[in-house]
């Protein structure tokens, strides 16, 4: 038994060692073309591609995925990519460049795909090996790719001139030198540095978190908002930017303030999320307790419009408003600041809300 067990030992190191041998051979002779113009056979490149999308799909499922329809996050999205990305992966209307023709494997054209939120950050910050997929993480930080991440979610639905009007509304980027890419300027001046300071028309918008800022309204100016939560940003909404948007905002506005639910619900798109607080509950659920609320705090109460501005992508639209709200409640007068943030979704002729976002801050007696 122990010769049988010797003998099969060495049969097994023999063999091994004639396929070390063949393969530092053939490694060695130079026969593999290496050239990017001579392709893979597609047995090869059937595992490679698989062994590619299991290592990216196991390191990237665990990813925790910020809010990606946060407007200034696609706004910087917009710069990054155009900066960084066009030459491989297009944009809309750009149907392919100097570069891309000779890459292996072909990249795909990011204009006409929809990509995986946790997949894509990976492949940006790590990027893949023997490809031309460079590695982003070693000179962006998380916040930064995450935000040509939100950028990607978008980028499909938009045409040529939605496409070159964000990116010329996109923050200016000291890191990156772009030249003059869809018109995009990296200066602290032009759209984007104007947009900061851009007055805006009015609009009506109401305030959340109601007792709370009652119990709140005699004190220094104290976020009703939880303080995890991110102040929302209006930065990048331009007025009139999606019209037909910015209507059913205000449809939707105006049928709170008449306390009209059914109008009020048939505004919101089945799958919609409300979000205030730092919580955030389903279409269903609102309808079943916080609209009431909201119907009943709005009633009487005077409502003085700030801004409002939206952001068009495609067949998806930002609109966002602030508003200054006085009211009474339980006896105590209450101010606030509210800002609101609808994401729109367009289907057919027609414009739903599937995602809102509210946030107030009561106000000092200056109203500031």
């Amino acid at each position: 038994m122990k010769k049988h067990i010797k003998h099969h030992s060495i049969t097994v190191a023999v063999v091994l060692g004639v396929l070390a041998l063949g393969a530092g051979a053939f490694v060695y002779s130079g026969i593999y073309n290496i050239g990017a113009d001579d392709h893979h056979t597609k047995p090869v490149f059937a595992v490679l591609q698989t062994l590619r999308e299991r290592s990216i799909q196991v390191r990237s499922e665990d990813l925790k995925v910020p809010d990606l329809n946060d407007p200034q996050l696609i706004l910087k999205g917009a710069g990054q990519y155009a900066a960084m990305c066009t030459q491989c992966h297009l944009k809309p209307g750009m149907k392919d460049s100097e570069l891309r023709p000779g890459l292996y494997p072909q990249p795909p054209n990011l204009s006409q795909v929809q990509v995986d939120p946790k997949e894509a950050f990976w492949i940006i910050k790590h990027g893949i090996k023997m490809s031309a997929m460079p590695a982003w993480g070693g000179s962006h930080d998380d916040p930064t790719i995450w935000s040509m991440v939100a950028f990607l979610q978008k980028l499909p639905a938009m045409t040529p001139a939605q496409y070159k009007d964000i990116v010329a509304r996109a923050p200016p980027d000291d890191d990156m030198d772009m030249g003059d890419e869809a018109g995009h300027s990296h200066s602290h001046g032009g759209a984007a540095a104007d947009m900061k300071e851009m007055p805006m028309p009015s609009a009506a918008s109401h305030g959340h978190d109601h007792d709370q800022a009652a119990d709140n309204a005699h004190a220094p100016v104290a976020a009703t908002t939880s303080a995890a939560e991110t102040p929302l940003s209006l930065q990048g909404m331009t007025p009139n930017a999606a019209p037909q948007a910015e209507a059913v905002a205000h449809a939707f506005q105006e049928a709170l303030q008449r306390g009209d639910r059914t109008a009020t619900l048939a505004l919101l798109a089945p799958n919609a999320t409300i979000s205030e607080g730092g919580s955030t509950q389903t279409r269903e659920d609102y309808a079943n307790g916080h609209l009431g609320e909201d119907i009943a705090f709005l009633k009487d109460a005077r409502i003085t419009p700030v801004s409002l501005g939206s952001m068009l992508m495609g067949d998806r639209a930002m609109v966002g408003s602030e508003s200054e709200i006085r009211t009474t409640i339980k006896g105590k007068p209450v101010s606030l600041r509210s800002r609101e943030m609808l994401d729109l979704k367009k289907s057919g002729n027609s414009w739903k809300i599937v995602a809102i976002h509210w946030q107030s801050t009561p106000l000092t007696e200056k109203g500031s």
